[in-house]
């Protein structure tokens, strides 16, 4: 098992490269239900936080109410992959909606974008249709293709105790 001081940069860093992420939530009856989305991690120096700026649509509600857990896993064509089951808490107060906002509309490239070309969110941080989830991982995998396609060394791994 690898320190999370150790793998939560190489997470961050191969998913800031990949940026979009399949999302897997959980209905009532168990049912999965996968997404795309962008999230946008925070590392500093102890603990690692995601952020998702999204339209808190009716499924995504009744999922999350239901299962308050999120399945993140990025993938590239050179078989890059790292993966994270996190704690998710829904966020709408305007406060962090507007620092979720500016973490993304001053993000590093390519992660970070100008939120407003969501139309749907044409009035800002505290658009109705703008809500933040933040996850907190308590699993993250990272492999490099090379461990795949080449046998050069393992994947991380890492479980909160």
């Amino acid at each position: 098992m690898t320190p999370l001081d150790q793998i939560a940069p190489a997470f961050r860093d191969m998913a800031h490269s990949i940026v979009w992420a399949s999302v897997a939530t959980v209905d009532r009856e168990g049912r999965p239900r996968t997404r795309i989305l962008h999230p946008i991690w925070q590392w500093d120096d102890s603990e690692l936080f995601g952020w998702i700026a999204t339209v808190p649509s009716p499924v995504k509600r009744a999922h999350l109410d239901a299962h308050r857990e999120m399945a993140v896993s990025y993938w590239t064509p050179s078989q890059d992959t790292c993966s994270a089951e996190c704690a998710v808490q829904w966020h709408t107060d305007d406060e962090t909606c507007r620092q979720v906002w500016d973490r993304f509309a001053n993000g590093p490239e390519p992660v970070g974008y100008d939120p407003h070309i969501i139309p749907m969110w044409s009035d800002g941080a505290t658009s109705e249709h703008f809500a933040v989830l933040r996850l907190t991982p308590y699993r993250l995998r990272v492999m490099p293709g090379a461990v795949m396609t080449a046998g050069e060394g393992e994947p991380l791994t890492w479980k909160a105790s």
